[in-house]
């Protein structure tokens, strides 16, 4: 018994050291020689490549043809060396205990009378790829990294002022504002001007809600459909004039912003990551009138109208010091521009790892977005991710999968939820300038609440309409307006080519969106009575969408000739949505802070 545990004791002690071997880096080493004079090759590649072809360590060798490499080595490894003139060739690790590898390359001898390459760039036009010359319709192709150094929310921030023929405006300089795209011009046959985006084959849906589509969509809603992360973006192809309907269908009629994302190469992994940041300044305001300057205004304007002024009628203008609260509630001089506005910044993070072998190629990238509006109240967060993969099965199958994740949260404005085109800038040159921001009480003390009377001089804020005159820096700060969105896509395709002139795919790719959107216009905003329905005023709604997409192509380019060429497309598309939308209304809660409108409260809407 003593004798088998000691023989068992003996072989742990042998195979330990093999275990730590084959599961710890080790070194390989050699020398790399030619056939012919037995010289040595320096500036030889040395990869060493698992038993799935993919790259795990690369060398080159020295002056004097030594090469060495750390790696995770196992039995069954190869070691792959090329060098110019020589035939390629391959080792295979067999025994980890002999890690000196010496190799001699067979030279390569061809002999050429002379060699012509011509190549044919190509544009993809969303369903196959076609020579540019071969081209009949208006194209124009983007690489990103001409847009390297530019900071946006989004490509089309990217993109404005690059595309000839295009026009993209902002609507606003909100945070997460939308983009106004023109590519035809604004005359539309399907009531939206705005083109159609294509993402790596795939159209990028636009609508969540049931009542909400591309003929009643406004720029702020559009906008969503751009939340991809620049830094994720390869290429894009603009297709400019109605060719794309032949492909596309109707949707296509106002042009077409195809985009194309970055995937993984053959290469041992490798990690990047970019910053972008930059701070933003509003620019200098319409100069205004002083409060000063607009209450003489408005007394020479009475009496040149043959109305005398009297100060018992009009006390706002009557700078009376014996009635403190009028003196100096409407006895400032308000910069309401400068209040409302501030020095805003931006931060774009952006990492990913990509490589792969042979067989397999990966992408995966996640990134972080924040925006600090120049509007007080205003600001856009994202996180974003994807993962794109390409395994190659056979050299006649091949598959594609895509992942992406977004996250973002938008505030802005509440004014802005009314209204999609106004903010509190507008607001900014209306009101008068001889108001304070905040309340001065009746013996002359700045208090914490905002000066918001319900009736001035310039009229009062509506509960009806939800319109009218009011305090900007008010509105800014205590009306809450908050777009929360989260998408995922995921996305398959299947790449059949059985003859170098047949190529059928089947691409399925799904989308499921949700958008929640909370609205709170508090008391402290506007000033109205409790009783109104403007007061407390909580909207929240949630929109949610699935979309199944699937595709089957098949494409044919026939040898017809050395001079001619041809290119058959036959294809299938499907396309299902279901969405849901729910909405609910209230007003008058006991307190300007509960937002939600769950608290007991007065019931306005519900669908």
């Amino acid at each position: 018994m003593k004798k088998t545990f000691n023989i068992w004791l003996i072989l742990c002690l042998v195979m330990i050291p093999q275990l730590l071997l084959a599961q710890s880096k080790v070194m390989v080493r050699g020398v790399i020689t030619s056939s012919t004079d037995g010289s040595t090759l320096p500036g030889a590649n040395v990869q060493l490549v698992n038993n799935d072809n993919r790259i795990i360590a690369f060398a080159v060798t020295d002056l004097d043809g030594n090469y060495s490499l750390m790696g995770e080595v196992k039995p069954g490894y190869q070691l792959v060396l090329s060098y110019s003139g020589y035939k390629k060739q391959s080792v295979k690790i067999k025994d980890l205990t002999q890690l000196q590898i010496d190799v001699v390359l067979q030279e390569d001898v061809v002999q050429l009378n002379g060699a012509m390459v011509v190549a044919k760039r190509q544009i993809n036009n969303g369903m196959m790829d076609i020579a540019e010359r071969d081209m009949t319709s208006s194209a124009q192709r983007i690489s990103m990294t001409d847009l390297e150094d530019v900071a946006g929310a989004s490509v089309d921030d990217a993109l404005q002022g690059r595309i000839a023929g295009a026009d993209i405006v902002a609507n606003s300089g909100t945070p997460g504002a939308g983009m106004s795209i023109r590519i035809r011009g604004t005359s539309t046959i399907n009531g939206n001007a705005q083109p159609m985006i294509v993402v790596d084959g795939f159209p990028y849906e636009t609508t969540i809600s049931s009542d909400f589509d591309f003929a009643n969509a406004d720029e702020q809603q559009y906008s969503q459909m751009l939340n991809i992360a620049p830094g994720d973006i390869k290429e894009i192809t603009v297709l400019k004039d109605a060719a794309a309907t032949a492909i596309w269908g109707s949707k296509a009629a106002n042009g077409v912003l195809m985009i194309t994302t970055k995937r993984g190469s053959a290469s041992k992994p490798r990690v990047t990551y970019s910053f972008k940041g930059s701070v933003d300044k509003q620019g200098r305001g319409i100069p205004t009138l002083s409060g000063d300057e607009y209450k003489t205004l408005v007394q020479e304007e009475l009496l040149n109208s043959g109305i005398p002024f009297d100060p018992n009628s009009y006390p706002a203008l009557a700078s009376d010091p014996n009635n403190l609260y009028n003196y100096y509630n409407y006895g400032a001089n308000t910069d309401w521009f400068k209040a409302v506005t501030k020095t805003g910044n931006v931060q774009d993070h952006n990492i990913s790892i990509s490589g792969g072998g042979d067989k397999a190629q990966y992408r995966a990238s996640i990134g972080y977005y924040d925006q600090s509006g120049t509007v007080i109240g205003t600001d856009f967060s994202r996180i974003s991710t994807r993962l794109n993969v390409d395994y190659r099965v056979s050299t006649k199958l091949k598959f594609q999968a895509s992942m992406s994740y977004t996250h973002s949260v938008n505030d802005r404005c509440y004014i802005t939820y009314l209204n999609g085109k106004k903010d509190v800038t507008e607001m900014a040159y209306t009101r008068a300038p001889n108001m304070s921001i905040y309340e001065y009480n009746e013996q002359g003390q700045l208090t914490d609440n905002y000066f918001t009377p319900l009736n001035s001089l310039q009229g009062y804020w509506s509960s009806t309409s939800l319109s009218g005159v009011y305090n900007p820096v008010a509105m800014a700060r205590e009306g809450k307006y908050k777009l929360t969105s989260e998408r995922v896509i995921p996305e398959l395709s299947l790449i059949w080519t059985p003859l170098s002139w047949i190529r059928y795919s089947f691409d399925v790719g799904f989308d499921v969106m949700n958008d929640k959107t909370k609205a709170f216009l508090p008391q402290t905003a506007t000033g109205r009575p409790w009783t109104e329905l403007s007061v407390n005023k909580a909207d929240d709604t949630d929109s949610e969408a699935f979309i199944m997409q699937t595709f089957n192509k098949l494409i044919l380019t026939p040898n017809i000739g050395r001079n001619q060429s041809l290119q058959l497309l036959l294809g299938t598309q499907t396309y299902d949505k279901k969405s849901a939308y729910y909405k609910s209304s209230t007003s008058n809660t006991a307190s300007p802070y509960l937002t939600d409108p769950s608290v007991d409260s007065r019931i306005i809407e519900q669908s």
